[in-house]
């Protein structure tokens, strides 16, 4: 449009100098007066009319893109539904937390090649599972299955017997909890990115700040759980929205726990305060661990090791270190070289 605007300019005063040289150069009397300044006129307006033309043609392009989106957008299948009435789970699921994978296999679009291949493995109730990869070995997509952010091609995951494929969705993610990557804080109050369906009362509120570290920063505050929390969290730190985060999942007491490389984007203080947190008060349910740090994950109960979406390994951290030429020990040695600048 620039390349556009500026040639059509230079026409424009092109013609509007051609035009004035044209009728003075007119023997006199060639032509009546007031036609030549009518023409003069005229060729001052050429310029924004042509611009007119353009902003017109712009606008249509805009339009028919708007058009194309729509279709675009409506075309995009939609999610399961919420809740299916006939195939509701029971009130206290998940109970024990365990886990079955059977044959798993999720790719993002049916051009695209698959990210999880017949990933099998059973994750125990009540036990701390690290997985670990290289980037690109299908560990986010291993959570986003979970949670059913992208639908499985084929397999079967159960939680508790209970296949996560045949219920609602509000069913399945309302049981579990996750602490993500990228804390998320929307515009509001304290209370309100804690408990934003208000079913907990201030006091249990209060206990969960106090768990995660931020109770004394927050009494510090003149409004206290009213304090605000602008678009995004701008108005507190990195860290301090992971707590929060982490105080969510304390109020909700899932039997199940995601951790999706929490402590990716904090600094080793808080990444301590949210280890510590955990192993304390999820220390009777299922966690599972998503590792960016290998020293995060090195105490769970089970190291669970991914490489091009397929399942590696998957045993007890002191079984799998044994084994000098296993895929872990190697990440291990990668990890300690890395943090020495080697």
């Amino acid at each position: 449009m620039e390349w556009l605007s500026f040639r059509l300019n230079l026409l424009s005063n092109f013609i509007f100098a051609f035009s004035l040289v044209l009728l003075i150069s007119l023997p006199e009397g060639f032509i009546n007066p007031s036609i030549a300044g009518l023409a003069v006129t005229y060729a001052l307006n050429l310029n924004s009319q042509l611009a007119t033309i353009i902003w017109n043609i712009c606008n249509t392009e805009n339009k028919m893109i708007s058009v194309e989106r729509i279709l675009q957008y409506s075309r995009i299948p939609s999610e399961a539904p919420l809740e299916i009435e006939d195939s509701r789970p029971p009130n206290k699921w998940p109970e024990n937390g365990t886990i079955n994978i059977k044959n798993l296999e999720v790719r993002y679009a049916e051009h695209l090649p698959s990210v999880l291949r017949d990933v099998s493995c059973i994750v125990p109730g009540k036990k701390r599972v690290g997985v670990v990869g290289r980037t690109g070995s299908g560990k986010s997509t291993f959570i986003q299955a979970l949670f059913r952010l992208v639908e499985a091609r084929q397999g079967t995951i159960e939680i508790d017997s209970v296949d996560i494929f045949k219920i609602g969705l509000h069913d399945l993610r309302s049981r579990l909890s996750i602490i993500p990557q990228e804390p998320t804080l929307f515009e509001g109050t304290v209370r309100g990115n804690l408990d934003p369906l208000n079913e907990y009362t201030d006091d249990a509120i209060w206990k969960a700040l106090d768990k995660c570290q931020l109770g004394d920063l927050i009494r510090r505050c003149e409004k206290k759980l009213d304090s605000s929390v602008v678009e995004n969290g701008e108005n507190w730190s990195v860290g301090q929205r992971q707590l929060f985060c982490l105080g969510r999942v304390l109020l909700k007491r899932s039997n199940i726990l995601v951790l999706d490389e929490a402590t990716a984007s904090v600094d080793s203080a808080t990444d301590g305060i949210i280890q510590e947190t955990i192993r304390k008060e999820f220390r009777d349910c299922t966690v599972l661990t998503i590792a960016h740090r290998i020293h995060t994950v090195i105490d769970s109960d089970l190291i669970l090791v991914l490489s091009e979406g397929r399942v590696l390994e998957y045993d007890t951290p002191s079984k799998l270190l044994e084994r000098e030429d296993s895929a872990f020990s190697k990440l291990i040695k990668e990890y300690s070289m890395r943090s020495k600048g080697i």
